[in-house]
């Protein structure tokens, strides 16, 4: 049996990986599935195995599962295209036999009413029509989503959105990899949903207020219409597609539906999550 990383040079199944070796995995039980050997060097320096396959290309998954493995199938960035390329793993998976698949979707399942939630709803059915064992890691925000790129938030000092007063309970990604790693290298998590988040909600308001706090400058939160949110976003430079689909979580985050909902997170990891506010002193940082 191995323990199979997919998307494995990913921000998320990097930490997966590197996870699973802090977690005393031997490397010889780790496979990593990777687009090119390249790209999967520093794992195949550690004695990880490297199986090449693409998502896009799903004659390439043929060889990238074996009977009786676990996987962690790390949901894909391709919105326009995900829904059959994760259809395919779904297939290769069952071809080969695996003992468990475990998915990263997104919080509420299939009763999620958010656009970001659309193809994940359609991947767990399709999971669950294969018949696999599976566990369902139903993610919640990040802290890494509000901090990625704090420069031009301080420069103008707002911090500009559409959800409202509406609390959101994150967590950091590494948080998210560790209940990954726990479910691979665990024990009756087979035919479960996990609803994943942080231990502490926060609104936009407040996490102006901690940018203020660790700046040392005032910044503020402007809440905005949806589409005057949309037109900020798409001005940016980020795809319509995509800005509508962040617009949409925002007003899902407005309706609490990114506000704690179990502590699912706490209990696989054995640990509080990390607060948004060491996030950000990361980031600040660099």
């Amino acid at each position: 049996m191995s323990l199979v990383v997919t998307g494995a040079t990913g921000n998320l199944g990097r930490l997966v990986t590197e996870g699973l070796l802090t977690a005393q995995v031997p490397a010889e039980q780790i496979v990593a599935v990777v687009r090119s050997k390249e790209k999967g060097a520093v794992f195949a320096e550690c004695g990880i195995e490297l199986r090449i396959a693409d998502y896009a290309q799903p004659e390439t998954l043929a060889g990238a599962f074996a009977a009786g493995d676990r996987v962690l199938l790390i949901s894909g960035n391709d919105w326009g295209a995900r829904v059959a390329q994760h259809q395919a793993v779904t297939d290769a998976a069952k071809a080969a036999g695996v003992a468990l698949l475990a998915y990263t979707g997104v919080l509420g399942g299939p009763e999620a009413d958010y656009r970001l939630a659309d193809d994940h709803k359609v991947t767990e059915q399709a999971i669950l029509a294969s018949g696999l064992p599976y566990t369902f890691l139903r993610h919640g925000w990040y802290n890494e989503n509000p901090t990625l790129n704090l420069t031009p938030i301080i420069e103008r000092g707002t911090v500009v959105g559409s959800a409202g007063d509406g609390r959101i309970a994150s967590a950091s990604r590494a948080d998210f990899a560790a209940a990954a790693v726990a479910v691979l290298t665990g024990q009756g998590h087979e035919n479960k949903a996990y609803e994943l988040n942080g231990d502490t909600a926060w609104s936009h308001a407040e996490y102006a207020a901690e940018l203020s706090r660790q700046t040392g400058k005032t910044i503020s939160y402007q809440n905005v219409p949806a589409e005057q949110h949309l037109a900020i976003l798409t001005g940016a430079g980020v795809p319509e597609a995509k800005a509508e689909v962040l617009v949409d979580v925002g007003a899902a985050m407005s309706r609490g539906l990114f506000a704690r909902r179990s502590d699912d997170l706490t209990r696989l990891v054995g640990r509080p999550t990390t607060p948004l506010s060491a996030t950000i002193e990361a980031a600040l940082v660099g």
